[in-house]
């Protein structure tokens, strides 16, 4: 294979950032950090994973049966807007609510505001996931580096002038939380403070240790501050726990000190310096990072002291494919950043938040949003940052299962449309059409699958991913009603946060057996079915349940404009260009409409993606490009990927619908990271698809905008890892090889099909023609 290595993959800025989504975020999976880059006064805002309000909470409702029986009884009647209002009574409690840890300060000396900003320079390094600002003050210059490590679990800043003494800065802490801080000795400031909780909440310390080089003086100011004065340089190490101690453990009873937890923290860190930090922080993201490489351009673009705010800016006419790169670096750069094993989940905005009342709470969204998140994890080569949703299924599994009991008589487990660190599985408080959701923890168990198909981990499946799927499957039976027809479906239903019009001429959203709905349990129970093959218990009672009820669900159906329905019945759409596109699940990511098995259907979704247009949300956006590449409509997933790339003004931000702020996060607006990850997720679905058994090369790429390019690492189903390059918009060269088993694939590039046989820890390289041109051992 051809060297695919491009120019550094770096965030550039030219000024110190003037709105937090200017700011560079850093994380270690756990503890996150935004660098303002500030001059004369440096913030770094921090945030802690474990940092929620609230307490474990009771997910139950015994009135719920009863309001049950009447919603259905009026969707069964018709009167769908009356079901609609009927269903308020479903409704449970509000999630709770994500919070921003705190932020370290540093002021800098009054020289620092005659700061050259000719000489300013701040940057996002993706390789070694570090963070750097250099300016100078006169013929002094200052460099500061900031990262976050997982290995030492802490957010590493190191400070620096280039003449000796040339140092002098005054550092504390500070929290929008209820919070004391103070000077231990002459080198640490501890933050001590507690989340909003009933009675109590969640408590946390931050502590930061400060180590000058060259002869400085230190001292202790009032406020919990320390000044430094004529150093060379400053070594700040920051550890933060909290007393969070599992989401079924109240704050009041737990006995997690987080303060002994930073010394303990700290007194293991005490004899490394940082280029010992450094050097582990940098080994240990890198191992995840460089699985994959990317190069859509041929290398002649220069993006050499340009901003990448001005790279934005300008992607609508030069289209710059090194662009492209970086943002989808960018988005495996987020999640090995915010989610790794032994974190929380990642949230609506990651781990990175600056307020104790973030947009929606922060909170874990499970009607596309968590999932989003999760989507890079396997085909973009990352699956161990998947871990935390799998914890976080379990947690949902016990809660869903009294929910399910109590609230609808059923068995297995159930959550509906929006979580929290507790694990809730209740409605959420509301309007039906979004709190009245009961798939949320169906969508998230196809994950379970997924993971096995990428990875052929059997102890996995059998230990994780099937009692999860068991107790899914036994919910979905029990949910499940016999219509008039005969067939199979759900009431009540919505299909998430979109109304109808009902034939009465009125607006609601509760009715019965949306195509959502149909389509999640669909994936689920087909999934199940091959769960139990590979581990042989298919002659299972649950599985011969399933079996029977598979053909017997309500089909997808094709509207009388040529479209999807997205209700069982042909309702009137209010609003055609509606932001969510949960009808064509199955198209992606779904696997029950195909272009091989469901021509027709395939028909209808490109009608419907035509008439949903292409305004929305990032997360819609990148879902739409997701949807084109699985209908192997180039030009159509190439015009929703510069469809991204429009800079947003955060001052004006409601005049926008989707777009990038300066820092490549992605907005809705305001900020949420899904589309960050889609987009990743959607790329590598433009290049290579795959399913247990079929594997195509390159069925979106918009050969005309990217004709010369290669990857490396990008991951199939069935175990195998995938290069390939292209010159001139056609295939030269693919590499397959897998370490987890032999596999029986079939080949497709532009209607040529070939089988082939994989033997695990060999690579096998193929031609433009799909020609087996060498074999060779592993490396």
């Amino acid at each position: 294979m051809e060297n695919t290595a491009s120019d550094p993959l770096k965030l550039n800025f030219t000024a110190p950032a003037k709105y937090w989504t200017d700011a560079i975020p850093i994380g270690n999976g756990r503890l996150g950090a935004m660098i303002w880059g500030g001059v004369s006064r440096e913030t770094l805002q921090l945030n802690d994973d474990t940092l929620w309000t609230g307490v474990p909470g009771d997910y139950t409702d015994p009135n719920a049966p009863a309001a049950l029986s009447a919603v259905r009884k009026l969707v069964a009647n018709g009167q769908f807007a009356d079901a609609s209002a009927a269903a308020l009574k479903l409704s449970g409690k509000g999630s709770e609510v994500y919070q921003a840890l705190g932020d370290i300060v540093l002021e800098f000396d009054a020289s620092h505001k005659n700061y050259d900003p000719k000489t300013y320079h701040r940057e996002l390094d993706l390789d070694t996931a570090t963070a750097t600002v250099k300016y100078s003050v006169g013929d002094v210059g200052y460099t500061r580096q900031h990262f976050a490590s997982n290995p030492h679990q802490a957010i590493v800043t190191t400070v620096s002038g280039s003449k000796p003494g040339s140092l002098s800065f005054t550092i504390y802490l500070d929290s929008k939380m209820n919070h004391s801080s103070y000077v231990e000795g002459q080198n640490r400031i501890v933050l001590k403070g507690s989340c909003r909780g009933n009675p109590k909440g969640i408590q946390f310390t931050a502590m930061l240790e400060l180590q000058i080089g060259g002869k400085a003086v230190i001292s202790v100011l009032d406020g919990g501050k320390l000044k430094v004065d004529g150093a060379d340089s400053a070594l700040l190490v920051l550890v933060a726990s909290s007393s969070f101690d599992g989401p079924f453990t109240s704050p009041v009873d737990s006995n997690k000190d987080p303060t002994s937890d930073c010394l303990n923290s700290l007194t293991s860190l005490k004899s490394l310096g940082y280029d010992d930090l450094r050097a582990r922080h940098v080994e240990d993201y890198q191992s995840l990072f460089h699985r994959v490489s990317l190069q859509l351009s041929n290398g002649s673009t220069s993006a050499s002291g340009v901003s990448t705010a001005d790279r934005v800016q300008s992607f609508q006419t030069d289209e710059d494919p090194s662009l492209v790169e970086l943002l989808f670096q960018y988005g495996r750069y987020l999640l090995i950043s915010c989610s790794r094993p032994g974190t929380q989940v990642a949230n609506l905005q990651g781990i990175w938040s600056k307020d104790l009342s973030p947009p929606w709470d922060g909170a874990q969204h499970l009607n596309i949003n968590l999932q989003m998140n999760y989507w890079p994890a396997l085909s973009c080569n990352l699956k161990e940052c998947q871990d935390p949703l799998f914890d976080y299924l379990s947690t949902m599994s016990i809660n869903g299962s009294r929910t399910a009991k109590v609230n609808y008589g059923a068995k297995g487990w159930v959550a509906h449309q929006i979580s929290d660190l507790w694990g809730k599985t209740s409605p959420d408080s509301g309007d039906a059409v979004w709190a009245m959701w009961p798939m949320g923890g169906a969508w998230l168990c196809t994950h379970l699958w997924e993971h096995y198909s990428y990875t052929m981990d059997k102890e996995f499946l059998k230990n994780k991913a099937y009692p999860l799927l068991e107790g899914c499957a036994n919910f979905l039976l029990d949910w499940l009603i016999k219509e008039s027809g005969g067939t199979l479906g759900t009431n009540p239903s919505t299909s998430p946060e979109h109304m109808f019009i009902a034939p009465d001429g009125r607006k609601a959203s509760v009715s019965y057996s949306t195509t959502m709905d149909m389509s999640i349990i669909r994936e689920v129970f087909s999934a199940i079915v091959s769960a139990a093959e590979v581990l042989r218990r298919k002659d299972d009672e649950l599985i011969h349940k399933v079996l029977d009820a598979l053909p017997q669900l309500r089909p997808t159906k094709i509207a009388k404009e040529g479209t999807i329905m997205e209700w069982a019945l042909d309702f009137q759409d209010p609003e055609p260009q509606h932001r969510h596109l949960s009808h064509l699940f199955g198209l992606f990511p779904g696997h029950s409409i195909t272009l091989e098995d469901a021509p027709d259907l395939c028909i209808a979704a490109e009608n419907t993606l035509k008439k949903r247009g292409i305004e929305g949300p990032g997360w819609s956006t990148v879902w739409k490009a997701a949807l084109w590449a699985h209908l192997h409509k180039y030009k159509e997933a190439y015009q929703m990927v510069k469809h991204l790339f429009v800079l947003v003004d955060p001052a004006h931000e409601s005049n926008y619908e989707g777009g990038l702020y300066s820092n490549l996060f992605t907005t809705h607006p305001p900020f949420q990271i899904d589309a960050n990850f889609g987009f990743s997720a959607a790329i590598a679905e433009m290049l290579v698809q795959s399913t247990p058994k079929d594997m195509y090369f390159l069925p979106a790429l918009p050969r005309d905008k990217w004709p010369n390019g290669c990857f490396k690492g990008l991951k199939a189903r069935g175990g195998v890892t995938v290069n390939l390059c292209w010159k001139r918009g056609d295939l030269h060269e693919v590499g397959l090889w897998s370490t987890e088993g032999d596999s029986e694939l079939r080949l497709h590039y532009r209607g040529r099909t070939v089988s082939t046989n994989l033997m695990s820890g060999h690579v096998y390289t193929f031609d433009n023609s799909l020609t087996c041109i060498q074999t060779n051992p592993l490396p």
